[in-house]
């Protein structure tokens, strides 16, 4: 990221000689800052850690540090469990920044006024910080079911042994024997796989190939990995001392009761039920719901992240057999006064839970004790105790649109008169820009099990949906979404053929590898080539939006702004000299003579150039997979990953309905719950695309915390897959404990993150005690003492491995208290309990600091694995056009914003861009939009508000009374 790069030891020596000899102020704490500086410079930069225990938790280890970064308030903070950079200079909204700077002396080069700048120094504190826990956690956190053994011992080819975290194949990422592609393979006499020809082209339907020697990597159907230590995995089943020491005995699949967190901790408060009417509203204008409502994110935004796990991951399969297969949700038992005590209809009814709820069992891979393995000394679990495939493709191939296997290809609609596009209609409602078309419906489902034609292979609960390779879980948010990305598709398409009319005997770039040498020009691409094209743009467009329009404004401040920009575009991204020659420098740690080492600095100095299209100059076809890095463990999206995007609270229980006629005001309130399923088709149909995009890019999506899921999904009737009604809530909670994720207080250690001692940390002391927001954080601890216990601690059993306590010494029961003690079961937290009460945020983050920590990883490394958003970004694969079109935001070049927004010079956005396109009528609605996910009427204000306000023109909008 910019700081890692910035920071050279030239630079730091000259920031020293200027500090030692600035003049001093009146004020001490400016001169406590430049000793502070000062101290930093004497000690030199961290190492990164060589063992777990020794690593970066997000804590500066001294005050210094703090000081230099933040000063006095940083410092203040330091003694709290949460992240140290949200804490230092113009890393929250104006009011963080400093008008102040350290050099007072002389005219100094740009650099050296960039890094005595306090903000730009706070900011850049930030994005070290950031990059040491993110290195780390390509170090410490990669545990692969099928390689962890390897990547311990490393692996001997021959006479030479190859470091674990450097290896680049795997014999478990082979194609098997009877896969039907195998043979168009080139396969090596010791069994090693090349894949070539039509295989590389392009996406392949289930994910195979994407890296030409890892065939089977990321492909469907592969095993979910970890993201901490196997042992910590199934907390349960007690397999390890140190869980044993860590639970006693405390915890089943069931205990605590699930039903009861959902009902005690979760459940939406609401000052008029009756009208709520449990988030299925009256059906009259009296219906509403109440929820805690984000500022600066909208609802798109919560159905986005929708659309996006199902392109990455599921565990189920569409249609399971065996139904009889099912098990109870809980309301059986609840702590009083410490003690488990049956609950009986009567309090069932006043909690609201449901002992007669059921639910389908988790499908497993494995389950059961795992192999072992001994290396210098120390036993290893090779797998997890249990494992689950992830039955999707993991890549970002936008496969919830184009489909992961032939079942879901079926359910895409194809244009029957158009091979290139895909299929549109147009009997719908007549409103404005319906000529661009909807989806098609699905025919009737398939019964018996061949598959047949002239219908589709759906469940029959989808029936009446509209069609998409991924049906489940519909609702209008996911009709809208996919209706905007195949209008998208077809927009590019027509954009396509109009270019090669204009330039039908231009080269366009593409190359079929069996003629590599054959230029291919743009009249004579094919149709069946052009689908393919316009869906690696697609895939592409959704992985840049996500990357630098949804994540800024998931994590609204400046840190995150410019290291996702960094992520994808690199840090250089305007200066093609320093872009040239970091990319040489990434391009030698491959070749460093210490790999290894190169290894965990790669992801910090592949910020320079940016990873989005590294190794992409490489020869073709040679060189196509040389862009990739998957730091010695095969990517797949890891179990720890699926938790952390456990995000419901973000989807009110009702959308403020609006029409582009009357903007500013809320026609009706809709519940989410009549959107579900083949209603969403009506809905869609008598609203139309833009007045629905308007009413969800204007209304607020809800907060990430405690008392905030929506009660629909409570009380969800799922029939008729399940004759019963389901709360949602309470099964995220057991899919977590069946898929044998850590509880959240292990978990935060396993992955770099400070520990919390008692459920009081889940209070923000910070906070005036008569705070209403510090109240709420005091009632939740209570809670939480009464639904997961406390018990007496035995200072003799230490519970991890993973960190140390602050006196260096082994954590133990006790957690700081003496032997003997009554202690909170903080161990005992569920991870979605735990992030959700997190009370301590960074500055405009809408999801907690444990999920942000998971976030760091997977959201480079699902850009650094891909070949097709690194080294097979070309025009090879993409065609020139193709390449042009996903680097600036569509056919007709950059376009920039008016002004500066957050300081910033700024592209027009890929979603704003895409949203236009499709739905040009929202012209003059995006007009002052900046992020297409922050709230379409709010004022963005300079820097990184959170104030609700109206823009102008939007101050009648009764959202902001």
């Amino acid at each position: 990221m910019r700081a890692a790069l910035r920071l050279s030891f030239v630079s730091i020596a000259a920031l020293g000689v200027l500090l030692a000899t600035t003049t001093a102020r009146a004020e001490d704490s400016d001169s406590d800052i430049r000793k502070a500086c000062l101290e930093i410079l004497a000690r030199g930069p961290r190492l990164i850690a060589e063992e777990r225990i020794a690593r970066f938790t997000g804590k500066v280890s001294f005050d210094a540090v703090a000081r230099c970064r933040g000063g006095a308030n940083a410092v203040a903070k330091r003694n709290t469990p949460w992240l140290d950079w949200s804490n230092y200079w113009a890393t929250g909204d104006a009011s963080s920044r400093s008008d102040k700077s350290d050099n007072t002396v002389i005219p100094i080069p740009p650099l050296l006024k960039h890094l005595l700048d306090r903000n730009t120094r706070g900011v850049d504190g930030a994005l070290m910080d950031i990059e040491y826990q993110r290195m780390e956690l390509i170090k410490f956190n990669l545990f692969d079911n099928k390689t962890f053994e390897q990547y311990v011992t490393g692996r001997k080819d021959g006479k030479e042994t190859t470091e674990g975290p450097i290896l680049k194949t795997w014999k478990e990422m082979r194609l098997p024997a009877n896969h039907p592609n195998l043979k168009d393979m080139a396969v090596a006499p010791n069994g090693d796989q090349q894949c070539k020809g039509s295989l590389i082209r392009f996406r392949t339907l289930s994910g195979i190939c994407n890296d030409t020697r890892n065939p089977a990597m990321g492909a469907a159907g592969q095993l979910f990995g970890r993201q901490v230590q196997f042992e910590t995995t199934y907390p349960d089943f007690e397999l390890d001392p140190l869980t044993k020491n860590r639970h006693n005995g405390r915890l089943s699949l069931l205990k605590p009761d699930p039903q009861v967190i959902s009902r005690k901790l979760f459940t939406r408060n609401q000052a008029n039920a009756s009208n709520c009417n449990k988030g299925h509203g009256t059906g009259g204008s009296d219906s509403d719901c109440d929820y805690k409502k984000a500022p600066f994110f909208n609802v798109i935004a919560a159905f986005w992240i929708q659309f996006m796990t199902h392109d990455w991951f599921t565990h189920m399969e569409d249609a399971r057999n065996d139904l009889t297969r099912t098990t109870a949700m809980g309301c059986t038992t609840e702590r009083v006064n410490n003690a488990d005590q049956p609950i009986t209809p009567a309090r069932a009814d006043q909690l609201g839970c449901r002992p007669g709820d059921k639910m389908e069992v988790a499908l497993m891979a494995e389950k059961g004790a795992p192999p072992t393995f001994k290396y210098q000394g120390r036993s290893y679990m090779a797998r997890s105790p249990g494992t689950a495939r992830n039955l999707n493709t993991a890549w970002w191939d936008a496969s919830q649109i184009y489909g992961y296997d032939e079942a879901s290809r079926r359910r895409m609609r194809r244009d029957p008169t158009d091979r290139a596009k895909l299929q549109l209609v147009n009997q719908h409602s007549g409103t404005i820009g319906d000529e661009q078309g909807y989806l098609p419906d699905f025919g009737p489902a398939c019964t018996g099990g061949a598959p047949a034609t002239g219908c589709d292979p759906i469940r029959p609960e989808w029936t009446g949906q509209e069609a998409a390779a991924m049906p489940d879980n519909w609702s209008i948010g996911l009709s809208f979404l996919h209706t905007v990305f195949v209008r998208e598709h077809n927009a590019i398409v027509n954009a396509f053929r109009k270019f090669a009319r204009d330039n039908a005997d231009a080269d366009s770039g593409l190359r079929n590898p069996e003629r590599p040498t054959e230029p291919i020009l743009y009249g004579k691409i094919s149709n069946d080539e052009l689908f393919e094209i316009a869906r690696l743009i697609v895939s592409a467009e959704i992985a840049k939006i996500h990357t630098i329009e949804w994540t800024t404004q998931l994590l609204y401040d400046e840190p995150l702004q410019i290291g996702m920009n960094a992520n994808w575009s690199g840090v250089f991204k305007d200066d093609a000299i320093a872009s040239d020659v970091t990319k040489r420098i990434v391009r030698k740690l491959a070749d460093s003579s210490k790999p290894k080492l190169a290894n965990q600095f790669f992801s910090a100095l592949a910020a320079g150039p940016g990873i989005f299209g590294a190794g992409s100059d490489r020869p073709y076809p040679e060189g196509v997979n040389d862009g990739p890095n998957h730091f010695g463990a095969p990517f797949n999206f890891p179990e720890e990953f699926v938790s952390v995007y456990r995000l419901h609270p973000l989807v009110p229980d009702m959308i403020e309905y609006r029409e582009m006629s009357e903007p500013n005001k809320i026609a009706k309130h809709v519940p989410v719950i009549d959107t579900f399923r083949g209603k969403a088709t009506a809905r869609m149909r008598e609203g139309g695309l833009s007045n629905w995009a308007l009413s969800m890019g204007r209304q607020r999506l809800g907060l990430l915390e405690l008392n905030n899921h929506p009660q629909f999904l409570q009380n969800l009737d799922i029939r008729p897959r399940l004759d019963v009604t389901l709360d949602v809530a309470a099964l995220d909670i057991i899919r977590d404990r069946e898929h044998g994720v850590p509880r959240f207080n292990e978990f935060r250690r396993q992955i770099g993150l400070r520990q919390l001692t008692s459920f009081d940390d889940f209070i923000d002391k910070t906070l005036p005690a008569d705070s209403s927001i510090r109240k709420e954080q005091e009632g939740n601890a209570k809670t939480l003492r009464e639904v997961y216990g406390q018990h007496v601690c035995d200072a003799g059993k230490v519970i991890t491995a993973a960190q140390l306590d602050k006196d260096n010494k082994p954590i133990n029961d006790c957690l700081g208290r003496p032997n003997g003690s009554m202690v909170d079961n903080v161990e005992d937290v569920d991870i979605t309990v735990g992030f959700l009460g997190e009370p301590v945020r960074p500055h405009g983050y809408a999801i907690s600091e444990t999920q942000f920590q998971i976030f760091i990883l997977n959201a480079s490394r699902r850009l650094f694995s891909d070949r097709f958003f690194t080294s097979s970004f070309r025009p090879e694969f993409y065609t020139q056009f193709g390449v042009d079109w996903v680097m600036n935001n569509g056919p007709d070049g950059t376009v920039m914003e008016e002004g500066e927004p957050n300081g910033h010079k700024q592209e027009v956005l890929p979603m704003k861009r895409v949203l236009l396109r499709v739905m040009p009528e929202l012209k003059d609605e995006l007009k002052t939009v900046v992020n297409a996910f922050d709230p379409w009427a709010r004022d963005r204000g300079r820097y990184y508000t959170l104030d609700w306000k109206p823009r102008p023109g939007a101050e009648s909008d009764p959202a902001f009374k």
